[in-house]
């Protein structure tokens, strides 16, 4: 039996013009995934990640944790590339939301007023997010909501063929919140019509480095577990983060 594993991402630099970069936290997340697995002999066979750095840059600390832990598996290499799992253009949607938002004073002006800016930026992306879900406004997104979906599927589709062609036990593709949503939606197998709003719920539920895994009987994945992130209660809940 083959088991998938999506992690999102560490924590990424939310709020900063360079999103696309882990935090310090984001970091020490992945190398806390990474010592976890190792310390308790979780055997991985292959590595995928996005082409985005945080998903890339979360698969690096993973690896260097998890063979400090003595883990000797010389098959595991540097990950595979899969550039589907690519998260959504969330400044496209939130660009989409309100054109002023394409700039950082535009940005800054819609915050500045709030007790805690940071927390209004969350809000307003949220909505952006609903906006985004609804199916209302397809034509105006470089990717719509429906058109990411379909590109997540035929990511899950070649992570399966990658783990067949490598006779592999366990994959391990570090990805995005977006991304694991979509696919955890899918295999919920909602009506069509509930399936982007799902997704959504999914999404803004998910923990930076949780885990969702997925078991493959034959070619068909079924939903084995959502979001694990026991690794990050070590120091309690400090470490845990939805951003």
């Amino acid at each position: 039996m083959t088991t998938l594993l999506f992690a999102r991402h560490g924590q990424a630099s939310f709020g900063q013009s360079n999103y696309d970069k882990l935090s310090p936290l984001g970091e020490k997340q992945a190398a806390l995934l990474g010592s976890h697995y190792g310390s308790t002999q979780r055997k991985i066979d292959a590595i995928v990640s996005g082409s985005l750095v945080r998903q890339q840059h979360s698969a690096a600390h993973f690896l260097n944790a998890y063979k400090q832990q003595g883990i000797v598996n010389p098959e595991l290499s540097e990950p595979k590339i899969i550039e589907p799992f690519n998260e959504f253009n969330h400044k496209d949607v939130f660009i989409k939301f309100n054109p002023s938002f394409a700039t950082e004073a535009g940005v800054m002006a819609a915050v500045a007023q709030a007790p805690v800016p940071k927390v209004r930026l969350a809000e307003l992306f949220n909505e952006a997010m609903i906006r985004w879900h609804s199916g209302e406004h397809d034509a105006d997104y470089l990717e719509s909501w429906s058109q990411f979906n379909a590109r997540v599927q035929q990511a899950l589709h070649q992570v399966i063929e990658y783990a067949q062609q490598q006779e592999a036990n366990t994959v391990l593709t570090f990805t995005s919140g977006g991304v694991i949503a979509a696919i955890a939606a899918s295999l919920l197998k909602p009506s069509s019509d509930n399936l982007s709003t799902t997704a959504y719920q999914i999404n803004r539920s998910l923990i930076n480095t949780g885990v969702t895994s997925l078991v493959l009987k034959g070619d068909s994945p079924k939903l084995l577990s959502l979001n694990e992130h026991s690794h990050l209660y070590h120091e309690g809940q400090s470490l845990v983060s939805w951003h």
